[in-house]
């Protein structure tokens, strides 16, 4: 009897063990499941075309996941999806340009997300602990941790990809509020409405959320109206007319019989839109490639039809120098060469290879992948009155150095940008969102040139006067003029990150030394 019920009780505590560990696989489950949804919905607000509102409740799934265990963990998972999902377009890039594998091209995504995923699961390792000590804190400290994370991301990552403040492109008030707090103030703002929505719906605050909503909604509208008020101070006295092509020319590996025809269609795109004596007309990167300014008689040629009909002529060629090849933007008028600009800012494993010893199996994931050199300096090119601010394509995406151009003189920004790698996918609207803050932040027109779209003329508010498309062929015209006074965040473009990073700093170690406070 007394082994038959020891064999009953060792029966049933293997049962009871066998269903705890099923309930605690499923609780698991649903966990992760809950992270990898928060974030791919967060992914949606970086489609093509930019949500209104739907951002500022988007992030409420990732704060919920900071109240589950293991926060980082679940967090991280977030991450992963959120980028897997959001630039999936990598994967034809290195597929069709870099000849990876497809079955090798998933696996190096998912790395990818992987690492940058990594950022978010230190927003979730750290954002819990301040989400535990209270809504104050959690207030006060979510918003300001995602601001330097994301600054982070920027430069220690070389990737500020689709902030935040991006996502609220077509929220009134977001791109004027640029011109105070700069792309990353208005990503805490956008995190300071979700934090407030979370407390708001899910309490136990639920007052001290809806302030926070309001005052998120106030600095908008503030941002807004003084953006309104300031939109005509000191024009620089300069201006003419600009003509942006955009030939629609796909990406090309060596030159053959197709090159030749192209630079033909261009040369006669760029002659007809040279109607009025001293327009400066821009072609996009790599519009001539891959023939080189200096070296190859065809591309010096396609250049002085236009400048000998009284035109200038912005354009993108490597430079080879004695400490190697340079991505560069060359401004030649009727007069010749009117100024260079080096590329200061090169993708990763596009134009360098980081760790190149690590990565070296990489080298033909782009054109000269690991062969182009950082300039170390600013600068600007003379045009009609006016001092162009040069971003070489990705260079665009990171706010200091753009801020830094118009701190050292630019009265009219100018990107040059080849999207035609990602071909019609969200990137070269992502790219866009960045380049329109670019112009809102520095209170600049800013001019973008792209091969195979989007190419816009955007003033200095940051709208989007008039473009192409994707897939479109044609020139964009406009008289423009720029300016010189600076905006308020030209002059701090470091402010907001540095706040950021003292708030953050306050507010953990009022966690660490607190402890964990009831939130209720």
């Amino acid at each position: 009897m007394t082994g038959s019920a020891e064999t009953e009780s060792l029966r049933e505590d293997g049962a009871s063990g066998g269903e705890s560990k099923n309930r605690g696989f499923s609780r698991t489950s649903l966990q992760l499941l809950v992270a990898a949804l928060g974030g791919w919905i967060w992914s949606l607000q970086f489609g093509v075309e930019a949500l209104r509102f739907a951002p500022l409740l988007a992030l409420t799934p990732l704060l919920v996941v900071l109240r589950l265990p293991r926060p980082g963990r679940l967090a991280w998972c977030y991450g992963i999806v959120f980028w897997v999902t959001t630039i999936p377009w990598i994967v034809p890039t290195i597929v069709e340009y870099g000849g990876i594998p497809l079955a090798l091209a998933w696996p190096l995504m998912f790395g990818v997300g992987v690492y940058l995923g990594s950022y978010w699961a230190v927003f979730g390792w750290l954002g819990a602990k301040l989400l535990r000590r209270g809504p104050l804190v959690g207030l006060l400290g979510l918003p300001a941790l995602w601001v330097l994370l994301e600054w982070s991301r920027g430069y220690l990552s070389d990737f500020p990809w689709n902030l935040a403040a991006y996502s609220i492109l077509e929220v009134g008030g977001a791109l004027p509020t640029a011109a105070w707090l700069g792309a990353f103030g208005v990503s805490g703002v956008v995190v300071l409405i979700n934090v407030g929505a979370f407390y708001a719906i899910l309490g136990p605050a639920r007052r001290l959320g809806i302030s926070a909503i309001l005052v998120g909604a106030l600095v908008l509208i503030a941002g807004g109206r003084w953006g309104a008020a300031e939109e005509s101070l000191q024009p620089s006295g300069g201006g003419g007319e600009v003509r942006l092509l955009q030939p629609n020319i796909p990406n090309r590996l060596q030159v053959d019989a197709f090159t030749y025809k192209e630079l033909r269609r261009l040369i006669d795109m760029s002659e007809a839109s040279c109607d009025v004596p001293g327009a400066l007309v821009l072609w996009p990167e790599s519009a001539g490639w891959p023939l080189t300014w200096g070296h190859d008689p065809a591309f010096e040629q396609a250049v002085s039809a236009t400048t000998s009909a009284g035109c200038s002529v912005l354009f993108n060629s490597t430079t080879f120098t004695t400490s190697g090849p340079f991505n560069s933007a060359y401004l030649v008028g009727p007069a010749g060469e009117a100024g260079r600009y080096d590329k200061r800012h090169l993708v990763p494993f596009g134009e360098y290879v980081p760790l190149r010893h690590l990565f070296s199996f990489i080298d033909t994931l782009a054109r000269n992948a690991g062969d182009y050199q950082a300039a170390d300096e600013v600068t600007l090119l003379p045009w009609s009155g006016e001092e162009i601010g040069l971003a070489i394509c990705f260079e665009v995406t990171f706010p200091g150095d753009v801020a830094a151009s118009v701190q050292d003189g630019a009265t009219v920004l100018a990107t040059l940008t080849n999207d035609a790698w990602y071909g019609d996918s969200t990137a070269p609207w992502q790219h866009l969102r960045a380049a329109r803050f670019r112009a809102a932040e520095n209170r600049r027109p800013l001019l973008r040139a792209a091969i195979t779209g989007v190419s816009g003329l955007i003033d200095g508010r940051g709208r989007l006067v008039e473009s192409l498309g994707v897939g479109e062929e044609g020139v964009l015209s406009a008289r423009i003029s720029g300016r010189r006074d600076l905006s308020f965040y030209t002059r701090n473009p470091h402010l907001v990150p540095w706040l950021s990073a003292l708030v953050t700093l306050g507010c953990l170690l009022l966690s660490l030394r607190w402890g964990r406070r009831p939130e209720s």
